[in-house]
Formats: C-alpha cells, sequence, structure tokens
C-alpha cells in the first residue's frame, strides 16, 4: 500500500478525545490538529514530542486537512491508522504471502454475516467454500519483539470472535488476522491484564476451530506493506 501523497512531518503535542491530535509541522512550525483514526488506547504511542507524519488532503469538505498515518517509537516507524489493516491483509493474500489463505477464486470485503455484523474479508472458492476472516490491527509493544492485542478493553472484538465460532461451527473456515503494523515484533501474544474477557473469547473461538494468523509490516514513509509471518506466541 503506497500512500497517495508524501507524507508531512511534525512533532506530536497531544492526542486526546480519541480521534484528534495536536501536531507541531516541521515545514512552518505551524501547530495544526489532525484526525487520528484509531479508537484503541494507543499505549506507548503518544508520547508528547514524538515524531510523526500526517497524510495530507485536498478535498476542501473536510474539516481536518490532515490524518496521522506514522510515529516513531521504540526506534521504529509504527503505522497507527486502523483504517489500513483490511486492505493490507487482502493485499497479503494477494500476494500469496498468508499461504494459508491462498487459492481462492474471489474475495470480498465488508460482506453481511451473523448476528448483524460484517467480515472483514470473505474468502470464495469456486467449489462454494467460504472462509471468513477477521483482521485485527496490532501496534502495542511492552516487551521488545513482543506485539499484544488488545490495547484497551474490546467487547467488539471479543463479539467477532463469537461470530467467528459460530462460522466454524456451521462448517464454514474461520480465521482471525492479526495485522503488526510494525517492523519490530516476532511474535504476537494477548494483553490479557488489559482485557481478560477478550483472552477468554479467543481461546473459546480457536478451541471451536477458528484458524489463527499474525503477519507483520514494513513501514516506510512511502507506503506500508504486511509482508512477514509472525509467531503466534499464545
Amino acid at each position: 500500500m503506497e500512500f497517495a501523497e508524501p507524507l508531512v512531518g511534525g512533532r506530536l503535542v497531544k492526542r486526546y478525545k480519541r480521534f484528534l491530535a495536536d501536531v507541531v509541522l516541521d515545514a512552518d512550525g505551524r501547530e495544526i490538529t489532525a484526525h487520528c483514526a484509531n479508537p484503541g488506547s494507543m499505549l506507548g504511542l503518544k508520547e508528547p514530542g514524538s515524531r510523526v507524519w500526517l497524510s495530507p488532503s485536498n478535498n476542501p469538505k473536510r474539516k481536518l486537512k490532515y490524518s496521522w498515518e506514522i510515529i516513531e517509537a521504540d526506534g521504529a516507524l509504527v503505522g497507527i491508522n486502523t483504517a489500513h489493516p483490511n486492505k493490507l491483509v487482502e493485499e497479503a493474500i494477494e500476494a500469496g504471502r498468508i499461504t494459508e489463505l491462498s487459492g481462492y477464486a474471489s474475495m470480498r470485503r465488508e460482506v453481511k454475516y451473523g448476528k448483524n455484523s460484517r467480515i472483514d474479508i470473505l474468502l470464495e472458492g469456486p467449489d462454494g467454500g467460504r472462509t471468513y476472516v477477521e483482521v485485527k490491527n496490532v501496534h502495542l509493544m511492552r516487551q521488545p519483539g513482543l506485539a499484544e492485542f488488545p490495547d484497551s478493553v474490546t467487547a467488539r472484538g471479543a463479539k467477532h470472535l463469537g461470530e467467528l465460532a459460530d462460522m466454524a461451527g456451521e462448517g464454514h473456515r474461520a480465521a482471525m488476522v492479526f495485522l503488526v503494523q510494525r517492523p519490530d515484533c516476532e511474535r504476537l501474544s494477548l494483553a490479557e491484564d488489559i482485557d481478560p474477557a477478550y483472552a477468554a473469547a479467543f481461546r473459546s473461538a480457536r478451541g471451536a476451530g477458528v484458524e489463527v494468523y499474525a503477519i507483520g509490516c514494513d513501514v516506510r514513509l512511502d507506503g506500508i506493506d504486511a509482508v512477514r509471518p509472525v509467531e503466534i506466541a499464545i
């Protein structure tokens, strides 16, 4: 995935109200407010003074011209925009980087299923077989090399696990893909201390036949690509 326009650098002043971030731009020293497309706590990724990069928009209808895309943390570039993971995983599947999910005839996004939900990616084979794929963004790292999910309580995430388990129970394949938007993690685990209910739902879904995969990203100032498997240490 390539960014449509060159990113704009700056320094983070603060992130607040979940979806807003004040940034001082490198180019002219102006302090602007950018959109932060990330509903999580962003634990470890909102330190004032951190180097950040924003994508600009020329859409006159947008209230905020800039969107926060990347932060430098722990010596690495980390993607924080949760609008990108579905596209990144879709590209990885098309490129054969998640081999277990390769070989399907078609791929659709945001398809209705379960109890009033939409699946992130639906894979369909020529024989009519279906694989339901839920994607979760990961960028929490509290121990070197170990990515963790979630970074805040997510009742919605637990609900998705239950619906994947239901699909597996009906005889379909169902998979959870954790997209690690940072290059410095080789393993993935659950942040059970942050959300024990999610950890319990995860184990229940896995026991019901839900498959689990994780893929890590190369994060660059011109784009992000999901390129390498991450070990599931759960």
